[in-house]
């Protein structure tokens, strides 16, 4: 009997896969507070999908998800951190306002082609408004892993994927290699 690929894995779970429209378009703002619903309905199906995969796959350097990535097109997107202790972000129409200039590159993962893993050029810093379900708009900064992981999230919303970021001429690692060489995202304290 074959082994499952990854991607086939994600596709069962519900995640959209690689080559559907609704991954290479913007996805659709909320007016907030007027559709507050349709927000917490579309956070809610982010969680469910997110509850699913972590019981079929462990995410030692923390997860996210984008909502066109179980094919709704709005602006919506959670992150868990690697930090178990650590809440899930929720993010609501973000949008990236300003980043550092050092930048690092580290291998990422995509649950939508999961076959494969990227060695992706971030800055180190991003700051990041977001709208609340009130319609409030906050202010966030994360650092090193955390702005990898919400940098990549918000790259969905986009209509963006991780290739695009990858330096010319850097083609992405079968997951089969980087499993070989896999390390945990270091940084310097």
């Amino acid at each position: 009997m074959s082994k499952v690929r990854p991607s086939e894995q994600m596709r069962n779970l519900g995640v959209v896969q690689r080559g559907t429209p609704v991954l290479t378009e913007a996805a659709r703002a909320f007016d907030l507070p007027a559709e507050r619903d349709a927000a917490e309905q579309a956070v809610d199906a982010l969680f469910a999908s997110m509850d699913r995969i972590a019981q079929v796959h462990p995410f030692a350097k923390g997860m996210g998800i984008a909502a066109p990535q179980i094919g709704i097109g709005r602006a919506a997107a959670v992150v868990q951190p690697a930090d178990e202790g650590a809440g899930a972000i929720v993010m609501l129409n973000p949008r990236v306002t300003d980043v550092c200039d050092d930048t690092d590159e580290q291998y990422e993962g995509c649950l939508s082609f999961f076959d494969v893993r990227g060695l992706v050029p971030r800055p180190l810093r991003i700051t990041v408004e977001t709208t609340a379900l009130d319609g409030t708009t906050l202010t966030t900064v994360y650092e090193r892993g955390l702005a990898r992981l919400v940098a990549h999230e918000i790259d969905h919303l986009d209509g963006m994927l991780y290739l695009s970021r990858m330096r010319p001429g850097v083609d992405p690692l079968p997951v089969e290699e980087y499993r070989q060489t896999g390390r945990s995202w270091a940084y310097d304290s």
